[in-house]
């Protein structure tokens, strides 16, 4: 081949190349615009997430992560089962009603009450769990309280109160306990 013959085809394999580097990139675009267009199958991770059933623990004990305030003791009681759901609502609803302002939280799995601030009635007044056949109500300073509640505990001022399903629950008695545990020294945890 003689030289201009050589420079022509070198020429034109350039502007192939060229061309067909357009023709690829362009086709590239199109192939991403046309991916990003088209619905996904799956949601992106933050909105497909759906908020899962906590755990159950032993006994039904609902695992909920420990947390201040309302909302995750909400969450606990929505996660009780069955009939202990019910008896969740009615002490959450006692001790909001006799202890006005009261604080909240969920430590080690249990829902927490107690005071918040400065001073000596500062802190967890009741928790309560749920077992297998029973929720158990915990009063931190119980043998100060008049009745003492009847449940003993290994701890020398913890007493108890557990609610099996078929229990006449006794509010106002609870609410006494509940007001009188509320002015005590509480546990600071």
């Amino acid at each position: 081949m003689s030289k201009p013959a050589t420079e022509t085809l070198s020429v034109v394999a350039k502007r192939t190349s060229k061309k067909s580097t357009k023709v690829a990139k362009k086709a590239a675009v199109k192939r991403v615009a046309a991916k990003a267009a088209k619905p996904r199958k799956t949601a992106p991770k933050s909105q497909s997430r759906t908020v899962a059933k906590p755990a159950l623990l032993a006994g039904g004990n609902p695992q909920i992560a420990k947390a201040d305030g309302d909302a995750p003791v909400q969450a606990y009681i929505a996660a009780m089962p069955g009939w202990k759901r019910g008896v969740g609502r009615r002490l959450d609803a006692l001790v909001v009603r006799t202890v006005p302002g009261v604080h909240k939280a969920v430590k080690w799995n249990s829902p927490f009450y107690g005071i918040e601030g400065q001073g000596e009635g500062q802190g967890w007044f009741l928790n309560f769990h749920c077992f297998t056949k029973y929720v158990k109500v915990a009063f931190f300073r119980g043998t100060s309280l008049h009745p003492v509640p009847p449940g003993e505990s290994k701890h020398k001022e913890v007493r108890y109160l557990d609610i099996h399903e078929d229990d006449q629950l006794d509010e106002a008695q609870l609410a006494v306990w509940v007001k009188q545990a509320s002015q005590l020294p509480g546990e600071r945890m």
